[in-house]
């Protein structure tokens, strides 16, 4: 069972070399409504391996990266490819919306 990459300030950007869409849940520990997509993460992480690398940052721990990608609401999800942000998506949303943006770039 495939899980989401958990991001750091230091590993990041190892991922962004990948030819494959990345796809990065900035969330928090306190944040109500990251808990409501983290699930969603999870899942996207098991159906698109392979195909995407789906991970999540935890902006507290991490702030280099989240302060490199100007965030400041969580949970923020981005979509990378080749090093430039493809896709953002702002706040807690249904499944589907992440896939299409996800898919959008595969």
């Amino acid at each position: 069972m495939t899980k989401a990459v958990h991001f750091s300030d230091t590993t990041f950007e190892e991922f962004l070399q990948s030819d494959k869409p990345v796809l990065v849940d900035f969330w928090a520990e306190w944040c109500g409504p990251c808990r409501m997509i983290g699930p969603l993460v999870e899942e996207l992480a098991q159906e698109y391996e392979g195909k995407a690398i789906i991970g999540k940052l935890d902006v507290d721990n991490n702030p280099i990266i989240s302060a490199k990608y100007g965030i400041r609401s969580m949970p923020t999800v981005l979509v990378i490819k080749n090093g430039q942000v493809v896709e953002k998506q702002v706040g807690a949303v249904p499944k589907k919306v992440l896939e299409q943006k996800l898919t959008a770039h595969l």
